[in-house]
């Protein structure tokens, strides 16, 4: 059974954690102290905060913080770490630790397993099991944080699972993730395949974050293919809630698109996919596929990929191409989590 949201301290900010204490039967000040250990320091139980009386801790085991435990870590030589991380009801997720010189990137899960089933996606693969809690997303951040001794800079909500499923949860871990863990709100990036009314939704919220779009598709028939869910979100529309979104928030789309070797890189996918983002206010991020066993795909040639990045430069496009970190620690989503449940 999954532990319930209400049970855990983790998510819950500075004036909630002082109410807490106070019902607890401590001082006021012990919020701001709980409040350091499970943000700044990291506790994973009561017991490490060693500031709390002993025997108050000891009394208060039935109450969770709400972390995680690592159940595997799989490292890549470019230091990229893989982690799966075992839930309090023993589900398994998956979570990326990506460094660089300047930054380090936490890939983030926001459901157990994925819904949309997209056909190039190992996740997909696999199924749905259930949404995240909002304690279970900053978790992530957190055990990352804790193992490479440093910052994370910057938070990605790549992983598995489709984030504007999940979107309560999803806002309210990117409130406290910006607020209480202390990431800046433009520093985080929520990416989705799209989905009806979904994306009005979100901008609603009015957040500060970078938005992402997976497009990986220039025409409704390719897009069919790959993404099912596009059989009931035309392209059109999707473009147009994209632009309405910029309108409402003042803030660009990134367009992601997986580059798959004769399905969607030929230089007519370029062209068409240059034609729908005339005029508008975004970037693309172009991604060499990263093959997995699952899907009978293929990852295009450099030159290939040099190409495609060129006829939408040609077309005064915004474009970059990103390639993916990790690739001999299974960093592909839902790579690792097939391969270890198996």
């Amino acid at each position: 059974m999954a532990i319930k949201e209400k049970e855990v301290l983790l998510g819950k900010s500075l004036s909630e954690l002082t109410t807490w204490v106070e019902n607890q039967g401590q001082p006021a000040y012990r919020g701001k102290q709980l409040y350091q250990w499970l943000y700044e320091k990291g506790a994973t139980s009561l017991m490490d905060i060693t500031v709390f009386p002993k025997q108050w801790r000891e009394n208060q085991a039935e109450n969770i913080i709400g972390r995680s435990q690592v159940h595997y870590c799989s490292t890549a030589s470019d230091r990229t770490c893989k982690y799966l991380l075992k839930l309090a009801d023993g589900l398994i997720i998956e979570t990326v630790g990506i460094p660089t010189d300047k930054r380090l990137t936490v890939c983030v899960s926001s459901q157990v397993g994925c819904i949309m089933a997209c056909d190039f996606c190992a996740t997909g693969k696999g199924g749905f099991t259930r949404n995240l809690y909002a304690h279970e997303i900053i978790d992530q951040i957190l055990t990352v944080q804790n193992d490479f001794g440093e910052r994370v800079s910057n938070v990605v909500f790549m992983g598995m699972g489709e984030p504007l499923l999940n979107l309560p949860q999803v806002v309210k871990a990117i409130k406290s993730i910006n607020e209480d863990v202390g990431i800046g709100a433009r520093s985080l990036t929520i990416s989705t395949v799209g989905l009806p009314n979904k994306i009005l939704e979100l901008a609603q919220h009015k957040l500060q974050i970078t938005f992402a779009v997976s497009l990986h598709a220039s025409n409704q028939a390719v897009r069919e293919k790959l993404i099912p869910s596009a059989n009931h979100y035309p392209l059109e529309q999707l473009l147009a809630d994209c632009r309405e979104y910029v309108k409402m928030t003042g803030r660009r789309v990134t367009f992601e698109y997986i580059l798959l070797s004769g399905v969607n890189d030929l230089p007519q996918h370029a062209q068409e996919l240059a034609q729908h983002l005339h005029g508008f206010q975004t970037h693309v991020n172009l991604i060499p596929y990263n093959p997995i066993s699952e899907a009978d795909y293929q990852r295009p040639s450099p030159e290939r990929v040099s190409q495609f990045k060129k006829l939408l430069q040609q077309e005064k496009i915004a474009v970059s191409v990103r390639y993916s970190r990790g690739l001999d620690a299974d960093a592909a989503c839902g790579q690792l989590r097939a391969s270890k449940m198996k």
